[in-house]
């Protein structure tokens, strides 16, 4: 029971996201910081105040946070089927020139 916790436990905040995912992942990234930082910048410029502008900044990253950084479903929608543990050391069915190696 507690073993089967565990690993529920430990899926929810492993991480896994597929190579796409990353590439997505990091998009949005770039985008959501870039685009806070562009509305912080104007609403701070415009009204004359620095800690709105900071707050704003704030405010996009937590949200970039939140939206990136979290296993989303849509981040692991391209998984990759690997090759069991065992084959990569066994060279079963590695043939070169015609020889098997081991």
């Amino acid at each position: 029971m507690a073993d089967q916790l565990l690993a529920i436990v430990q899926d929810t905040f492993e991480g896994q996201i597929d190579f796409e995912g990353q590439r997505q992942a990091e998009y949005l990234t770039t985008g959501l910081l870039a685009t806070a930082g562009a509305i912080a910048f104007l609403v701070g410029y415009a009204l004359q105040d620095i800690y709105l502008s900071l707050l704003i900044g704030l405010g996009g990253t937590a949200l970039t946070f939140l939206i990136v950084v979290p296993p989303w479903p849509y981040f692991n929608k391209n998984p990759l089927d690997w090759l069991p543990a065992g084959s990569a050391t066994s060279g079963v069915g590695i043939e070169v020139e015609g020889k098997k190696v081991n």
